[in-house]
């Protein structure tokens, strides 16, 4: 046997005793293979709040095909739901469909900012959509330049619609999210010594204290607590993070209560509750959101959701001068670009800012 050649010495190729090349039968099914599989690889990179969301607005495409008669009105549900998970219901989706979902938003009444994430959901399936092989490459080139409305564009669209007195919102979500003042806050964590009440204490405390997202709340473990640290521990989901917090003064107090009375031995920390207040299973997320607007009556605030109290936590810990960065941990984002969508403006614009002294001579 011969031995290897020296580091940095250049071997000829040898000549080949054939010419091999790869079966066009076994690249097509690779293909083939590999198209099929974009739509579940996409989706498995995406959390569920996201994937959510995106089946919303697929839906509503579809009723927008039916609505223009692309599709028979009767197969627009079935059609939405598949737009989400396979390739072949794209064909022949066009820069003009697109271009057309976009204005029938806009005459609609629906919010600019739903339109503009509707636009880039569909715009994102298209190119999933490419890759498969099903719409092809100019077409996706031409689908690219249909464009959302920015800010000052937006901003001139609403007076317009004012001016005509045309809806300006079609959307679940509220124009603004609602933040609550600290007597507010201070309200809402006062309910009765009762399971029930103990349980909305601590429901509310971890929302308004520590910035829990809805999903974040209800999938809390009882060993997710630890009384003698003083300590919550939790996954993030939507940043696949596992986040320690210190639990605010009123937080540990409702903690201790509620764990002392009336929490499982373990699995769900938050249980649900009959009408007669008996605790009982799991909170489910859509139970915390009635929870939360039903307190938030209780105190003269209409139409409260658990992030206007993510939203208030952001709000508050920015005009206390928190340090940015420990505010995007804390918070759970992944840049700081996040918590200034939830921040609202200071009253004084530069009340955060200071400017160096001159040095003495």
């Amino acid at each position: 046997m011969s031995p290897d050649p020296p580091e940095g010495d250049i071997i000829d190729d040898a000549p080949l005793a054939s010419a091999v090349t790869i079966d066009p039968r076994a690249a097509a099914a690779a293909d083939r293979a590999s198209a099929a599989a974009v739509f579940a690889e996409y989706r498995s990179r995406v959390d569920a709040d996201t994937l959510r969301r995106q089946e919303a607005d697929l839906a509503l495409f579809a009723h927008f095909l039916a609505q223009i008669q692309a599709i028979p009105p009767a197969e627009a549900p079935a059609f939405g739901a598949r737009l989400a998970y396979a390739a072949s219901p794209w064909a022949n989706v066009t820069h003009g469909i697109v271009a057309a979902f976009l204005h029938w938003q806009l005459q609609a009444g629906y919010a600019i900012g739903s339109i503009n994430v509707r636009l880039a959901t569909v715009r994102r399936y298209c190119a999933l959509a490419h890759r498969a092989g099903v719409i092809a490459t100019e077409a996706l080139a031409q689908i690219r330049t249909v464009r959302g409305f920015g800010g000052r564009q937006a901003r001139a669209i609403d007076a317009q619609r004012q001016r005509s007195q045309t809806p300006t919102r079609l959307s679940s979500k509220k124009a603004q999210p609602r933040v609550l003042n600290a007597d507010q806050v201070r309200t809402l964590k006062q309910q009765p010594d009762t399971p029930q009440g103990r349980r909305d204490a601590l429901l509310v405390c971890l929302l308004a204290d520590h910035g829990l997202r809805v999903g974040e709340l209800a999938a809390l473990q009882v060993g997710c607590i630890d009384l003698a640290s003083g300590t919550l521990t939790f996954y993030r989901e939507k940043v696949h993070t596992t986040q320690t917090h210190r639990l605010s003064a009123d937080a540990l107090a409702a903690a201790r209560a509620y764990l002392r009375h009336d929490a499982p031995g373990s699995g769900q920390l938050l249980r649900g509750s009959r009408k007669n207040g008996a605790l009982w299973k799991g909170m489910s997320v859509r139970a915390i959101r009635e929870r939360v607007a039903l307190l938030g009556e209780r105190i003269g605030v209409s139409d409260l959701a658990p992030h206007d109290l993510r939203h208030t936590w952001a709000t508050r810990a920015a005009r206390g001068r928190s340090d940015p960065f420990a505010l995007r941990d804390a918070g759970g984002w992944n840049s700081l670009v996040m918590p200034s969508r939830y921040v609202q403006a200071n009253e004084v614009a530069n009340a955060g800012i200071a400017l160096d002294t001159p040095e003495e001579a």
